[in-house]
Protein backbone atom coordinates (compact mmCIF):
# COMPACT_ATOMS: atom_id res chain seq x y z
CA UNK A 1 0.00 0.00 0.00
CA UNK A 2 0.95 3.68 -0.73
CA UNK A 3 1.19 5.33 2.53
CA UNK A 4 -0.21 8.67 2.23
CA UNK A 5 -0.61 11.97 4.84
CA UNK A 6 -3.91 14.22 4.65
CA UNK A 7 -3.04 17.06 7.10
CA UNK A 8 -4.59 20.51 7.18
CA UNK A 9 -2.23 23.37 7.68
CA UNK A 10 -2.52 27.31 8.16
CA UNK A 11 -0.30 29.59 5.70
CA UNK A 12 2.61 29.41 7.98
CA UNK A 13 2.52 25.62 8.68
CA UNK A 14 1.06 24.83 11.46
CA UNK A 15 -1.23 21.68 11.82
CA UNK A 16 -2.05 21.56 15.75
CA UNK A 17 -5.36 22.06 16.80
CA UNK A 18 -7.62 22.83 13.70
CA UNK A 19 -11.18 21.46 14.92
CA UNK A 20 -11.82 22.81 17.99
CA UNK A 21 -10.27 25.23 21.01
CA UNK A 22 -9.72 21.95 22.98
CA UNK A 23 -8.74 19.64 20.04
CA UNK A 24 -4.84 20.23 21.05
CA UNK A 25 -3.94 22.60 23.93
CA UNK A 26 -0.18 21.88 24.23
CA UNK A 27 2.38 24.06 25.07
CA UNK A 28 -1.21 26.58 26.07
CA UNK A 29 -1.86 26.56 21.80
CA UNK A 30 -4.62 28.99 22.67
CA UNK A 31 -6.04 29.41 18.63
CA UNK A 32 -7.51 25.61 18.21
CA UNK A 33 -10.57 25.57 15.80
CA UNK A 34 -8.88 27.64 12.91
CA UNK A 35 -10.28 25.85 10.44
CA UNK A 36 -13.72 25.84 10.77
CA UNK A 37 -14.72 29.35 9.52
CA UNK A 38 -13.72 27.79 5.90
CA UNK A 39 -14.90 24.40 6.00
CA UNK A 40 -17.42 25.00 3.46
CA UNK A 41 -18.79 22.55 0.47
CA UNK A 42 -15.55 22.26 -1.60
CA UNK A 43 -13.67 21.46 1.53
CA UNK A 44 -15.74 18.21 2.65
CA UNK A 45 -16.01 16.95 -1.16
CA UNK A 46 -11.78 16.92 -1.26
CA UNK A 47 -11.49 15.06 1.93
CA UNK A 48 -14.46 12.40 0.71
CA UNK A 49 -12.78 12.26 -2.59
CA UNK A 50 -9.46 11.90 -0.75
CA UNK A 51 -10.36 9.01 1.77
CA UNK A 52 -12.13 7.18 -1.17
CA UNK A 53 -9.36 4.76 -2.09
CA UNK A 54 -8.18 4.04 1.36
CA UNK A 55 -7.83 0.59 2.32
CA UNK A 56 -6.55 1.25 5.83
CA UNK A 57 -5.83 3.70 8.34
CA UNK A 58 -2.87 4.99 10.34
CA UNK A 59 -3.46 7.35 13.50
CA UNK A 60 -1.42 8.54 16.41
CA UNK A 61 -2.85 8.21 19.39
CA UNK A 62 -4.55 11.64 20.13
CA UNK A 63 -5.85 11.81 16.74
CA UNK A 64 -7.46 8.36 17.26
CA UNK A 65 -9.31 9.22 20.55
CA UNK A 66 -10.50 12.33 19.03
CA UNK A 67 -12.31 10.30 15.61
CA UNK A 68 -13.25 7.55 17.95
CA UNK A 69 -15.26 10.41 20.06
CA UNK A 70 -17.21 11.14 17.20
CA UNK A 71 -17.22 8.76 14.11
CA UNK A 72 -18.71 5.24 15.53
CA UNK A 73 -21.81 7.28 16.48
CA UNK A 74 -22.35 8.18 12.76
CA UNK A 75 -23.93 5.29 11.56
CA UNK A 76 -25.63 6.23 8.28
CA UNK A 77 -24.70 3.84 5.61
CA UNK A 78 -24.38 6.37 2.91
CA UNK A 79 -21.95 8.55 4.74
CA UNK A 80 -18.57 8.13 2.99
CA UNK A 81 -16.07 8.76 5.71
CA UNK A 82 -18.17 7.14 8.23
CA UNK A 83 -18.19 4.26 6.15
CA UNK A 84 -14.47 4.10 5.68
CA UNK A 85 -13.21 4.67 9.11
CA UNK A 86 -15.87 2.62 10.82
CA UNK A 87 -15.10 -0.48 9.28
CA UNK A 88 -11.88 -0.65 7.70
CA UNK A 89 -8.63 -1.51 9.59
CA UNK A 90 -7.30 1.51 12.26
CA UNK A 91 -3.47 0.98 13.27
CA UNK A 92 -2.45 3.36 16.55
CA UNK A 93 1.34 3.18 17.63
CA UNK A 94 1.31 3.94 21.16
CA UNK A 95 3.08 3.38 24.20
CA UNK A 96 -0.23 4.18 26.93
CA UNK A 97 -2.77 2.82 25.70
CA UNK A 98 -3.43 -0.82 26.29
CA UNK A 99 -6.95 -1.19 24.69
CA UNK A 100 -8.78 -0.15 21.75
CA UNK A 101 -12.57 -0.30 21.62
CA UNK A 102 -13.38 1.33 18.19
CA UNK A 103 -14.44 -1.72 16.14
CA UNK A 104 -11.49 -3.18 13.86
CA UNK A 105 -8.35 -1.28 15.75
CA UNK A 106 -5.23 -2.62 16.23
CA UNK A 107 -2.64 -1.50 18.82
CA UNK A 108 1.19 -1.13 16.98
CA UNK A 109 3.28 -1.65 19.89
CA UNK A 110 6.39 -3.02 18.15
CA UNK A 111 9.34 -0.56 16.39
CA UNK A 112 7.25 2.12 14.42
CA UNK A 113 9.61 1.75 10.99
CA UNK A 114 9.08 -2.03 11.21
CA UNK A 115 5.52 -2.08 11.78
CA UNK A 116 4.54 0.59 9.19
CA UNK A 117 6.96 -1.37 6.72
CA UNK A 118 5.04 -4.43 6.98
CA UNK A 119 2.05 -2.53 6.58
CA UNK A 120 2.57 -1.02 3.67
CA UNK A 121 4.22 -4.46 2.24
CA UNK A 122 0.14 -5.40 2.66
CA UNK A 123 -2.05 -5.36 -0.87
CA UNK A 124 -4.32 -2.63 -1.03
CA UNK A 125 -4.35 0.63 -2.48
CA UNK A 126 -3.41 3.55 0.43
CA UNK A 127 -2.56 3.10 4.09
CA UNK A 128 -3.81 6.56 5.33
CA UNK A 129 -2.48 9.07 8.06
CA UNK A 130 -5.08 11.83 9.00
CA UNK A 131 -4.08 14.16 11.35
CA UNK A 132 -1.34 12.94 14.13
CA UNK A 133 1.12 15.31 13.82
CA UNK A 134 3.69 14.04 15.93
CA UNK A 135 3.54 10.55 13.72
CA UNK A 136 3.77 12.78 10.83
CA UNK A 137 6.84 13.90 11.58
CA UNK A 138 8.29 10.54 12.39
CA UNK A 139 7.37 8.87 9.37
CA UNK A 140 8.55 11.86 7.20
CA UNK A 141 11.85 11.19 8.85
CA UNK A 142 11.94 7.70 8.18
CA UNK A 143 11.42 8.26 4.84
CA UNK A 144 8.15 6.37 4.80
CA UNK A 145 5.51 8.89 3.08
CA UNK A 146 4.96 8.09 -0.05
CA UNK A 147 2.08 11.17 -1.00
CA UNK A 148 1.52 14.33 0.99
CA UNK A 149 -2.29 15.99 0.74
CA UNK A 150 -2.29 19.06 2.02
CA UNK A 151 -5.23 21.18 2.58
CA UNK A 152 -4.01 24.87 3.12
CA UNK A 153 -6.32 26.96 5.06
CA UNK A 154 -5.87 30.89 4.41
CA UNK A 155 -5.00 32.26 7.69
CA UNK A 156 -1.88 32.90 9.74
CA UNK A 157 -1.20 31.79 13.11
CA UNK A 158 2.13 32.45 14.44
CA UNK A 159 2.84 29.47 16.75
CA UNK A 160 1.54 25.71 16.88
CA UNK A 161 3.35 22.69 15.98
CA UNK A 162 4.13 23.50 12.24
CA UNK A 163 4.29 20.05 9.77
CA UNK A 164 7.98 20.97 9.17
CA UNK A 165 9.71 21.76 12.22
CA UNK A 166 13.26 22.67 12.08
CA UNK A 167 15.66 20.10 11.10
CA UNK A 168 13.30 18.17 9.11
CA UNK A 169 14.81 15.59 6.73
CA UNK A 170 15.26 17.81 3.37
CA UNK A 171 13.15 16.02 0.86
CA UNK A 172 11.79 17.00 -2.64
CA UNK A 173 8.10 16.33 -3.97
CA UNK A 174 6.52 16.91 -6.93
CA UNK A 175 3.40 18.48 -7.54
CA UNK A 176 0.48 16.22 -8.78
CA UNK A 177 -2.47 17.79 -7.94
CA UNK A 178 -4.12 21.20 -7.16
CA UNK A 179 -7.96 22.08 -6.12
CA UNK A 180 -9.58 25.11 -4.32
CA UNK A 181 -12.60 25.99 -2.68
CA UNK A 182 -14.65 29.27 -2.34
CA UNK A 183 -13.93 29.69 0.77
CA UNK A 184 -9.64 29.98 0.01
CA UNK A 185 -8.67 26.56 0.83
CA UNK A 186 -6.18 25.34 -1.75
CA UNK A 187 -5.67 21.40 -1.51
CA UNK A 188 -1.95 20.05 -2.88
CA UNK A 189 -1.07 16.41 -3.54
CA UNK A 190 2.65 15.74 -3.83
CA UNK A 191 4.44 12.87 -4.49
CA UNK A 192 7.99 11.78 -3.17
CA UNK A 193 10.40 12.73 -5.19
CA UNK A 194 13.82 11.77 -3.55
CA UNK A 195 16.47 14.00 -2.04
CA UNK A 196 16.19 17.90 -3.16
CA UNK A 197 17.82 18.79 -6.13
CA UNK A 198 20.79 21.85 -6.06
CA UNK A 199 21.70 24.10 -8.61
CA UNK A 200 23.53 27.58 -8.97
CA UNK A 201 22.71 30.92 -10.90
CA UNK A 202 26.01 30.98 -13.62
CA UNK A 203 26.46 34.85 -15.15
CA UNK A 204 28.23 33.98 -18.74
CA UNK A 205 28.67 37.72 -21.17
CA UNK A 206 26.19 38.67 -18.73
CA UNK A 207 23.13 36.65 -19.31
CA UNK A 208 22.17 34.38 -16.49
CA UNK A 209 22.07 30.41 -16.26
CA UNK A 210 20.24 28.55 -14.03
CA UNK A 211 22.75 25.29 -13.67
CA UNK A 212 21.78 21.75 -12.01
CA UNK A 213 24.59 20.77 -9.53
CA UNK A 214 23.18 17.67 -7.85
CA UNK A 215 20.24 15.86 -9.19
CA UNK A 216 16.82 14.40 -7.09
Amino acid sequence: MKLTVTTFVSLDGVLQGPGGPEEDRTDDFDLGGWLIPYADAGFGGIVVDWISDADAFLLGRRSYQLLSSHWPNVTDPNDPIAAKLNTLPKYVPSSTLTTLDWANSHLLTGDLVEEVTKLKAQPGQTLQVHGSGQLIQTLLAAGLVDELRLLTFPVVLGKGQRLFEAGATPAAWRLTGVKSTDAGIIAHTYTYAGTPALGNIVITDGQEELVSTQDA
